[in-house]
């Protein structure tokens, strides 16, 4: 079968240029009690340290690697790849003209032909969300050797900590730099059970406490920068990549969470002040198989408490088992040529592996005060968690739990329920020849069934310094993407004259100047058809401004909880565009880059900016940034201290990454072209 065909040893878990590092000593694991929070096992010199291993931190780190630099990289999982593996959504997430183009990032192209080349299709899953659909730990094992024959082909050095979270910084007296980071990695105690033996929410509390417990053993390490004899400003950069945006929010610079205030930078906004409580869904994926015979289905414990919330979707094709089985099918059995269903791709069979990735089913979508995952700066302040040693993940741990529940009590509807909170037909019935696919070699990896870490659709994101033209600091805006009507009435009902006016003045491209000098009336004036072009590009991303809104009422899966109003607002195309450097550099601290979802923009961009090729292409401009910086021997920010006037040093960035293959600019970007229809998105 495919999965013992290409199931990972977890030997390639620690990758062989640091088996060591990965590997505690019985020494080690005596002392650790007597270990203070100060004091660590060992120091670990990196020229860059990736904080976070998923797809951004893995581009970082590809980069990194074939620059020559000694990279570190933690995760709080033992696998690299994040939503590609770790987070179980196996399903790439592409714009159309973009994929037909082939215009990805150098590392992503290369995944994608690994895909292909390992199944002999890209989409061994023949489902019909995207043309790639695959299983997790396939992609974890191609991640593995993709950062191996970098690290040899570049004469890198990479330094791989699983199963490691970040403890606390050690900030200069200054406070513009990190000089050291400290980090607890765990393993099992003596005479337990291996990792991934029960959901995160069991662990997470002890893995970001420094002592041993009965579950779990600890070693704490201490990471420096490598020792140099040139003189720079920072002999390392320390890069958050984390999906929750870790790093920033122990670093305390500012940032924003949540649903930004209405303005004219986002006039889709459904609120006047900031509500850092409604975030996008998290989600915690799972693989079932259909079987020849009926199998036993266990009811759990939890699920009539989350029944009330399950259901396939108001749109009525999709009430329909076929299709949200084959959605997200990551292997088909097929061998012959199988019927069709009504996406064009072949139905369901014994045999076949459906990954599960369902809004009113595994999506857990908190949105207040109560309930919501993500600590706001506040939550944190007050439960301790910004105090020396305080940091805790900044989670809500049972949040994560109920995420946990739902995602379990979704696999029992999709085989034994009969009810559908969003139809009103009566088309569920049991499909009892499915069986949750679970142990370590299982796609997930998991004895329990469930991705190592859930899926993160929206993270803090950073405030970016003040520069020309964005005084309160630099962030990209729904305006600067989106292909929404904003000539439609709600937005002139919406905002205010000037913020209207603002709108179209902002959005009125090379005749902005002219509109704001003129004052021009908004209906005089001609809308661009692009994205805002960005002297500082360092990356390209598109896809639909896609949401999976938080629901009004506490808790989730209260009977007739429907979505946050206005959330889906901003909902719909987007442009081809860029992300500028400037959007990776927070303010405060100087050697700190953030990439992932973490970067300066709104939660409506975030919407659009939070898929696989995105994160790679953000992961890829920020490894190269922090080498570039090193070689060059300055701090990042004064490559863009200087705009609109355009430092040399920036354009040299700019060719180092397009030589790299790392495209900054998607085909024919100009000012002065604004013939984007063609670029779909589906």
């Amino acid at each position: 079968m495919l999965l013992q065909r290409n199931q990972i040893q977890f030997s390639i878990y620690a990758i062989a240029s640091t088996v060591a590092l990965c590997t505690f000593t019985n020494n080690a694991d005596n002392a650790i009690a007597q270990i203070s929070p100060k004091s660590s096992d060992r120091n670990q010199e990196c020229e860059i340290l990736i904080v976070g291993g998923g797809v951004a931190g893995t581009a970082a780190a590809y980069e990194g690697l074939l620059a020559g630099r000694t990279v570190c990289v933690t995760e709080i999982t033992d696998w690299v790849g994040g939503q590609i593996t770790s987070q179980g959504t196996s399903a790439l997430d592409e714009a159309k003209k973009q994929r037909n183009l082939w215009y990805f990032p150098k590392g992503y192209t290369e995944f994608r032909k690994r895909i292909e080349q390992n199944y002999g299709k890209l989409n061994v899953g023949d489902c019909w969300v995207s043309v790639s659909c695959f299983i997790p730990n396939t992609a974890q094992q191609i991640l593995v050797e993709m950062l191996q024959e970098a690290e040899r082909k570049g004469n890198g050095k990479l330094k791989w900590f699983p199963n490691t979270v970040i403890k606390k910084l050690e900030i200069s007296a200054d406070s513009k730099l990190i000089d050291g980071a400290i980090a607890i990695q765990h393993r099992p105690a003596p005479n337990t059970a291996p990792l991934n033996s029960e959901p995160l929410s069991q662990i997470i509390d002890d893995a970001y406490r420094y002592e041993n417990s009965s579950r779990l053993n600890k070693r704490i390490i201490r990471f420096i920068p490598l020792a140099n004899t040139e003189k720079r400003p920072s002999n390392w950069f320390v890069i958050d990549s984390t999906e929750t945006g870790e790093v920033i929010a122990l670093a305390d610079v500012p940032y924003r969470l949540g649903i930004d205030r209405r303005s004219h930078l986002n006039p889709s906004s459904p609120v006047t002040e900031n509500d850092a409580y409604c975030t996008q869904g998290f989600t915690y994926t799972f693989a079932m198989e259909q079987t020849a015979e009926a199998q036993p289905q266990q009811k759990p414990s939890f699920y009539d408490r989350y029944l009330p919330y399950y259901g396939s979707d108001p749109k009525p094709n999709l009430a329909n088992f076929d299709n949200i089985f084959t959605y997200r099918r990551i292997w088909s059995a097929a061998t012959d040529q199988p019927k069709k269903n009504a996406f064009g791709v072949s139905s369901m069979k014994a045999g076949d592996i459906s990954m599960q990735n369902w809004v009113w089913g595994n999506d857990y979508r908190p949105g207040t005060d109560q309930d919501n995952l993500i600590y706001s700066r506040a939550q944190l302040l007050n439960s301790g968690q910004l105090e020396p040693n305080g940091w805790m993940g900044g989670l809500r741990q049972e949040t994560l739990k109920s995420g946990e529940e739902i995602a379990l009590g979704f696999y029992y509807w999709l085989v034994a329920g009969t009810t559908d909170s969003q139809q009103k037909t009566d088309w569920k019935k049991p499909f009892l020849n499915h069986r949750l696919l679970t142990g370590f070699n299982s796609p997930m990896g998991t004895l329990h069934g469930l991705s190592k870490y859930p899926y993160i659709r929206e993270s803090r994101r950073i405030i970016g310094r003040p520069s020309y033209g964005y005084s309160e600091g630099f962030s990209m805006s729904e305006i600067d993407v989106s292909q929404v009507d904003f000539s439609a009435e709600t937005y002139r009902q919406n905002l205010s004259q000037e913020s209207y006016r603002n709108l179209w003045k902002a959005l009125a491209g090379i005749g902005s100047a002219s509109a704001i000098r003129n004052n021009t009336e908004p209906q005089k004036i001609s809308r661009r058809t692009r994205s805002t072009i960005y002297p500082d590009a360092i990356g390209i991303a598109q896809y639909y401004l896609d949401f999976h809104p938080c629901l009004s009422e506490y808790p989730v899966e209260k009977a007739g909880n429907t979505e946050r109003a206005g959330v889906r607002n901003g909902h719909g195309a987007a442009f081809p565009g860029q992300i500028p450097l400037r959007s990776l550099i927070p303010q405060k601290i100087d050697n700190l880059i953030v990439s992932g979802k973490n970067i300066a923009f709104s939660y409506i961009v975030a919407a659009g900016y939070r898929v696989h090729s995105y994160e790679w292409s953000v992961g890829a401009a920020a490894g190269t940034t922090a080498s570039f910086a090193l070689s060059k021997g300055i701090l990042p920010y004064q490559l863009v201290d200087s705009l609109p006037r355009v430092n040399p040093l920036l354009t040299k960035l700019q060719q180092t990454l397009v030589q790299n293959n790392n495209a900054i600019a998607f085909p024919d970007t100009s000012i002065f072209n604004l013939n984007w229809g063609d670029w779909k998105i589906w």
